[in-house]
């Protein structure tokens, strides 16, 4: 048997794949919550109730996000999904 495979190891594989999630939505949340507290503030000052001002501007900010993080998530993903496959047959046993 593998002394690598604790329920240890497993917990840490799991809060480690929801870590690097966090971290890669995080940003990208951040900005979509920043931008509806902005128009939500707008909204509030102006008295204007439209709803396609609260969804289109938070839609556009998170595309830009997403394209200017592109390089940011996908390094992220392959080193993290390169340390997961090396981790792999190691959990396979033999």
């Amino acid at each position: 048997m593998n002394d690598l495979i604790t329920d240890g190891y497993v917990i840490d594989l799991v809060r480690n794949a929801i870590f690097m999630v966090l971290i890669i939505a995080a940003p990208i949340m951040i900005l979509g919550i920043l931008t509806g507290l902005v128009i939500a503030i707008f909204q509030a000052v102006t008295s204007i109730q439209e709803q396609t001002l609260t969804f289109v501007p938070k839609l556009i900010v998170i595309f830009f996000a997403l394209i200017y993080m592109s390089f940011f998530i996908i390094n992220k993903i392959v080193v993290y999904t390169k340390d997961l496959m090396e981790v792999i047959p190691k959990i396979g046993g033999n």
